[in-house]
């Protein structure tokens, strides 16, 4: 290796701090990549990740992506799966201690991580590790050596277990390991560079910390922002229903990515896109200008988002589909279709998609007139009848399309036909009887 392998200092902290909410300390950072430049030797950078759910959001992918950023520069990137961590559970932003989980729930969401990491990291040149392998053989002496190098009071200085304290609520003695832990991860990867959200931050100093208590250089930790979700207010959640899964069909990525805010469109640029400041800032002059449309930058934004996770064609028809509906006012190209077979003992239930197709028979329901209502919540398309009568009677359904505002309109199931359905805003059904 030589020198040249690696680019410029000033290039490499211009990608590396973009979106970066802090560098702690700056200085040691541009003194490891100055030393990385002259030796040829990369960094090790590492982003640890605990498995407690199986899916990954897009908010999850910020601290994903700098990890990405340092292996276009040629440095060493390290996915860590807290296989053992995972089962203390991170304190952090908890009000109280969390149910442990057990070996089977962690090693399933474990294997889902990696196909899902995989569309951002390059899996060829990914170091990927597991904190069992070492947390599993600590011995007694081990774990005792390790909690003397840390101070109970500086422990209970972050916010979250003051806060526990002050309101008097328990604090398990699990949950002061589980920095304590984190931290030999660090000294066991004799890691350069930690990578986590700013909420992060108290783990990431400790880790530091102990690195040096072992005899090694401290890491420099970098934190990046928590992205807000589509409501523009909260940290983007699944439990708030605010996310975009990264695993979910471009279409509905696409549709949700739409909803964000405009004033959100520049933290999501910066936070979840590979564009540079300087692209970025010509953005915004565009559309300060008024050469540049905000709706048309949102479009762009969804599309590269998109791609990154389904590729170039699927994100290109997911925007042409939002084009014909929300733009055009025309149905969608492709829609699920729900077809209705009338049988001797029921209704025969089949219903399609792009991605699979299944059929059950439905006793429920009969051959003859039956309430749209009652039809759309027996699909799963309402969450009841009732709901289903609101949105009809709001003027959010059309049948070929025309408004129906009737809820007791019905569908004759004895006579064979083909519907274009539209409830709500985003969702489009063909319904065929036969």
């Amino acid at each position: 290796m030589t020198e040249t392998k690696f680019k410029p200092i000033d290039e490499q902290l211009a990608y590396l701090k973009k979106g970066v909410a802090e560098v702690i300390p700056e200085a040691e950072l541009t003194a490891k990549l100055n030393h990385s430049r002259k030796t040829g030797k990369p960094l090790r950078v590492y982003l640890g990740v605990d498995p407690t759910a199986p899916d990954i959001h897009l908010g999850h992918t910020v601290v994903l992506r700098k990890l990405k950023h340092f292996q276009d520069l040629g440095h060493t990137a390290i996915f860590l799966i807290g296989d053992f961590s995972a089962m203390i559970g991170d304190p952090t932003g908890q009000s109280e201690t969390r149910p442990p989980l057990t070996r089977e729930q962690v090693d399933t969401n474990a294997k889902t991580y990696l196909a899902q990491v995989f569309k951002l990291l390059d899996p060829q040149k990914t170091e990927v590790r597991y904190n069992s392998e070492w947390l599993d053989k600590l011995s007694s002496y081990d774990v005792v050596r390790l909690c003397g190098h840390y101070r109970l009071a500086r422990m209970l200085e972050r916010e979250d277990f003051r806060s526990r304290l002050e309101n008097n609520h328990p604090i398990s003695v699990h949950e002061l390991l589980y920095p304590l832990l984190t931290a030999y991860d660090a000294v066991v990867l004799k890691s350069d560079v930690e990578i986590g959200a700013t909420e992060q931050k108290f783990n990431l100093l400790v880790h530091r910390d102990i690195q040096r208590e072992y005899g090694l250089p401290s890491e420099v930790a970098l934190t990046m922002p928590i992205l807000v979700g589509l409501d523009g207010s909260r940290k983007m959640s699944k439990s708030l229903g605010n996310y975009v899964g990264i695993t979910e069909p471009p279409q509905e990525m696409f549709g949700k990515m739409m909803s964000i805010p405009d004033e959100l469109m520049w933290s999501y640029y910066e936070l979840v896109t590979d564009r540079t400041p300087r692209e970025i800032a010509e953005l915004k002059k565009e559309v300060t200008v008024g050469t540049l449309h905000p709706m048309d930058l949102k479009m762009k934004l969804a599309q590269e988002v998109i791609t990154g996770f389904h590729g170039e064609g699927a994100a290109r028809k997911a925007a042409e589909n939002f084009q014909r509906v929300f733009r055009d006012r025309q149905a969608p190209a492709e829609m699920k279709k729900i077809v209705l077979k009338r049988l001797p003992m029921g209704i025969s239930v089949r219903t399609e998609s792009e991605s699979a197709t299944t059929s059950h028979m439905s006793p429920t329901l009969s051959s003859g007139p039956e309430k749209w209502s009652k039809l759309l919540a027996y699909l799963g398309e309402a969450s009841s009848a009732s709901e289903a009568e609101r949105v009809i009677k709001q003027g959010a359904f059309e049948i070929d399309g025309s408004v129906v505002k009737d809820p007791t309109c019905k569908l004759d199931l004895n006579q064979p036909g083909s519907y274009e359905v539209r409830v709500g805003k985003k969702k489009f059904l063909r319904i065929v009887v036969e």
